[in-house]
C-alpha cells in the first residue's frame, strides 16, 4: 500500500508539473540564448541550460508533457483494440478464435523498429508516426490478456444463465464478461504506459520520434550525451525524470496487479 501511495503521490508530482513547470520560467522551451549556454543550474536557471542558452527546467517539463501524452495515449488504444479483439475472440471461440490469434502472432513477429523506419520515411517523424508505431503491435499483449480473463469467466454458470434468458452476446461481453475481467486489464495497462514512454525516448534518442527543436526527454539525452563529461546537469535532469516516472507507473501497476489478481490474493 505504501508503495502505491509512493507512486500516486510522485505520479500526480509529476503531471502537475508537466501542466504548470513551463508557466514557472519566463523563458519558453525554444528561446535562445547563445551568451548563457551551457549555465550551470542555478538561481535564474534552476536546471541549468544547454548548448543553445535554452532553459533546461522549461524544456524538461515542456518534455514531461510529451512524453506522458504519447505513454498515456498509447497505453489507452491499446487497451481498447486489445479489449475488442481478444474478448471478441474469445468469445466466439473455433476457427475464428485460432484465425484472430494467429494474426497476432504474425504481426507480433515483424521487428519493430522496422515498422517505425518504414513509417517515418513514409510520413515524417513526429508524434503521430511514434503513436502510430507503437499501436500497430503494441495492443497484442493486452489481446491476449483479455483473451485468457475472457475465455476464464465464460464457464462461469451466470453467464450460462445470461445465455438461457436470451441476453444477445454483445450485451454478455460488455455486461458481464468485460467488467469482469477489467482488473487484470487495468493492471496491464498501467505497466503498458512506462513501456510507451522508454520506447518514444528511445526513438527519440535514436532520432527517429520527436526532433529538435520540440523538447523532449529522448531529445534531450540525445544532446547531453555527448555534454555529460563537462555539462552533466544536461543529461541527469531528463534522465532522472524518465527514471522516476517509469518506476512509479511500474510501481503502481505492480500494486494493482497484486490488488485486483484474485489468484494473488489467496
Amino acid at each position: 500500500m505504501h508503495k502505491a501511495r509512493f507512486a500516486i503521490f510522485t505520479l500526480s508530482f509529476l503531471l502537475l508539473m508537466a501542466l504548470i513547470g513551463p508557466l514557472l520560467s519566463p523563458y519558453a522551451y525554444s528561446d535562445i540564448q547563445l551568451e548563457l549556454k551551457n549555465t550551470a543550474p542555478c538561481l535564474k536557471f534552476w536546471f541549468g541550460t544547454d548548448e543553445l542558452g535554452r532553459d533546461m527546467f522549461t524544456r524538461v517539463w515542456w518534455g514531461a508533457r510529451i512524453s506522458l501524452f504519447v505513454g498515456i495515449t498509447a497505453a489507452l488504444i491499446d487497451m481498447i483494440v486489445g479489449i475488442l479483439w481478444g474478448s471478441i475472440a474469445a468469445y466466439i471461440g473455433g476457427k475464428a478464435e485460432e484465425l484472430m490469434m494467429r494474426v497476432c502472432d504474425i504481426l507480433h513477429a515483424i521487428p519493430y523498429l522496422l515498422i517505425v523506419i518504414l513509417l517515418t520515411v513514409i510520413r515524417g517523424s513526429g508524434i503521430v508516426t511514434i503513436l502510430i508505431a507503437m499501436t500497430l503491435t503494441g495492443w497484442i499483449n493486452m489481446a491476449r490478456i483479455c483473451r485468457s480473463q475472457v475465455l476464464q469467466l465464460k464457464q462461469n454458470d451466470y453467464i450460462t444463465a445470461a445465455r438461457a434468458l436470451g441476453a444477445s452476446p454483445v450485451r454478455i461481453l460488455f455486461r458481464h464478461l468485460l467488467p469482469n475481467a477489467m482488473g487484470p486489464i487495468i493492471a496491464a495497462m498501467t505497466l503498458t504506459i512506462p513501456t510507451a514512454i522508454f520506447t518514444e525516448a528511445f526513438l527519440s534518442f535514436l532520432g527517429l520520434g520527436i526532433q529538435a527543436p520540440a523538447a523532449s526527454w529522448g531529445v534531450m539525452l540525445n544532446d547531453g550525451v555527448s555534454a555529460m563529461r563537462y555539462y552533466p546537469w544536461r543529461l541527469f535532469f531528463p534522465a532522472i525524470m524518465i527514471t522516476l516516472t517509469i518506476f512509479s507507473f511500474n510501481l503502481l501497476g505492480n500494486s494493482l496487479r497484486d490488488s485486483l489478481d484474485p489468484r494473488l490474493n489467496r
